[in-house]
């Protein structure tokens, strides 16, 4: 649950990238922004490194080890963001701003995912309990149920095989849990990239290269879309109107579906973390909670005669 735990440190990066594009909007030099927002161990980072006469994208980049890795899609982001504004000539400050929102509407979604996960993982730690619960009631009706489970061949067999059950059931909530978490952390990135390298003025031809250099530059090479900006554009030049807007907007839409994705992952997993609570903990509640007791109470009756 590591990414939507992570949700308000997106946040906080896309707070920093607003606060950047402020401070540059009011006319602050770029290498002082960073040094005015210095606060946080990874801003300190970057500032030090622009000190150290390292070009700002270059400075993000190498500042990434020290970053959470689920915060590194942001600041990758945020470099190839800058870097390709600064290899066109786009003005720096509107850019960010619109990389800010398109951060927020990220954060955003991965609440929304955390608030869908929530209720099935919660469930699923709770059942995973019923095996103790099994034992400790046992012991609380006066039967020795851990001594018949540690020191019986048959307790020792209960053991093992619920042991075996539990760990199957954990390993397999975590593996569908894994399953549902948003695979992609920077959807629409690419477009928001190429819009933000349009508004630079120069050729089209010229922003979908800086585009893909500054994605290599910054580790993101696997971001794709490239047959989807080029429809953009292709849409621009033949129906006249301005790129940027329709790049803007396949980005926008690219985050509703990948939310959408995700927010439907999340409520299967709700039906599919049943498949371990029915096949794997409950068999473990009965050889764990109910067959220990069982034999305690014939062990207690044969031994009364």
């Amino acid at each position: 649950m590591n990414r939507a735990r992570d949700a308000p440190r997106l946040a906080g990066v896309a707070s920093t990238v607003q606060r950047l594009a402020v401070l540059l909007g009011a006319g602050v030099p770029p290498t002082s922004a960073w040094r005015y927002l210095a606060q946080s161990p990874t801003v300190a980072g970057v500032d030090a490194a622009i000190r150290g006469g390292m070009p700002v994208a270059e400075a993000i980049v190498a500042q990434l080890p020290e970053v959470a890795d689920d915060e590194r899609p942001a600041w990758r982001g945020l470099a190839a963001a800058w870097w390709v504004a600064a290899d066109v000539g786009a003005p720096l400050a509107p850019s960010l701003r619109e990389f800010a929102v398109s951060l927020r509407s990220l954060s955003e979604a991965q609440r929304e995912i955390a608030v869908a996960l929530s209720a099935p993982v919660a469930t699923a730690r709770l059942v995973m309990a019923l095996p103790a619960v099994g034992l400790l009631f046992g012991f609380s009706l006066g039967f020795d149920t851990l001594g018949v489970l540690f020191t019986t061949v048959p307790g020792l067999a209960c053991l093992a095989i619920g042991v075996t059950l539990m760990l199957a059931a954990l390993a397999w909530n975590r593996r569908l849990v894994a399953a549902a978490q948003p695979r992609d952390l920077t959807p629409g990135l690419r477009f928001e990239l190429t819009a933000i390298a349009v508004t630079g003025g120069g050729a089209l031809d010229r922003a979908v290269a800086s585009v893909s250099e500054a994605l290599r530059r910054c580790g993101l090479d696997a971001v794709g879309d490239e047959a989807g900006v080029e429809a953009v554009l292709d849409l621009s030049r033949r129906a006249g109107v301005p790129a940027a807007e329709l790049l803007r907007s396949e980005a926008e839409e690219g985050r509703r579906s990948a939310r959408a994705e995700a927010a439907a992952h999340a409520s299967v997993l709700a039906v599919r973390l049943m498949l371990p609570l029915g096949l794997c903990v409950l068999p473990a509640f009965m050889v764990l909670g109910v067959a220990p007791l069982l034999i305690a109470v014939v062990t207690s009756t044969v031994s009364g005669m």
